[in-house]
């Protein structure tokens, strides 16, 4: 049996979120079973998975198998080039190939990196996530309050999440909006993904994607992306159910495309090997003074190199 005293780090968390941090290796639907079950208490009494935590708290938690993590080795400590950083928050400007966390087949990423290069700090929490092959802006909570703050600017769309997207053929000025339904699925090898479907599909969920064009080459156009829905996937496949997908992207892209970027026959003697996707600019209110916050990352050198390039 565990007894866990609740700490500032963990004051406010819910019960569930709590347990899935503490007993990392444990399957999610393991520690509903327990919690549901009873077997958890917080002070002594019976607990649901939607409690918050007080700081003093006091969390029993009863035996669980846990994954052997003794033979994998730390992440190894690392900083990313921080655009903005206080006491509450810091923003940092993530690399392409790097995902945001550990997990599907990811030992660590960018928030267990950052834990082991700053030992000293009694909390990081990842604000929202960025998939691994896109770079850009990415906010990281150094307390609770920042974090639940934050997380519900997301939720309510109350934050301006502009992206730079290079995709193939030329886009047209007129298409402005993007309002198509998003499925998530998981295909036959588990991978997920997601499609584009009619609005009235049972499980599709309503997404918005604003386009605007900023700049127009020979076969391709670089896009100002916002989104207003932050749906898992959301640009890549919205740009691609217009045919025209984002350069690199090996999920969702035109392969064929793809393999002559990178190959240097696309734009000859220039390779580029990513997904041009990079999230450049981020509004959003300070959660401690409520102060508006906007933050720009440049275009990384290697998507400038190429843009220079393109004819």
């Amino acid at each position: 049996m565990m007894r866990v005293q609740v700490d500032e780090g963990s004051e406010g968390q819910r019960l569930d979120n709590f347990l899935v941090k503490l007993l990392k290796g444990v399957p999610k639907t393991h520690v509903y079973r327990v919690i549901r079950s009873g077997e958890v208490r917080v002070n002594k009494g019976r607990a649901s998975a939607d409690t918050r935590l007080a700081l003093g708290d006091e969390v029993r938690v009863p035996p669980v198998r846990m994954a052997d993590k003794s033979t994998e080795p730390p992440a190894p400590a690392r900083e990313f080039p921080v655009v903005f950083e206080d006491e509450h928050l810091i923003a940092v400007n993530k690399p392409a190939g790097v995902a945001v966390h550990g997990g599907s087949g990811v030992s660590f990423g960018v928030i267990e990196q950052l834990r082991q290069a700053r030992p000293q700090a009694k909390f990081l929490e990842l604000v929202h996530r960025l998939d691994k092959e896109t770079s850009g802006l990415l906010l990281v909570a150094k307390k609770r309050s920042a974090l639940t703050a934050l997380q519900d600017q997301f939720r309510s769309r109350e934050t301006g999440k502009t992206y730079a997207a290079l995709v193939t053929g030329t886009w047209p000025a007129s298409k402005k909006v993007i309002d198509v339904a998003l499925h998530k699925f998981l295909t036959a090898e588990g991978e997920r993904r997601v499609k584009a479907v009619d609005a009235d599909h049972d499980e599709g969920r309503r997404s918005i994607t604003l386009v605007k064009v900023a700049r127009k080459f020979a076969g391709f156009t670089l896009l100002d992306v916002t989104i207003k829905t932050g749906r898992t996937h959301q640009i890549r496949v919205h740009l691609q159910s217009e045919g025209h997908p984002i350069v690199g992207d090996e999920k969702y892209g035109d392969f064929a495309v793809n393999k002559a970027v990178a190959r240097g026959e696309a734009v000859p003697g220039h390779r580029f090997d990513r997904m041009f996707l990079h999230a450049r600019r981020l509004k959003f209110e300070h959660p401690a003074t409520g102060e508006a916050i906007e933050l720009e990352a440049p275009l990384p050198a290697e998507c400038l190199a190429l843009l220079e390039v393109l004819p």
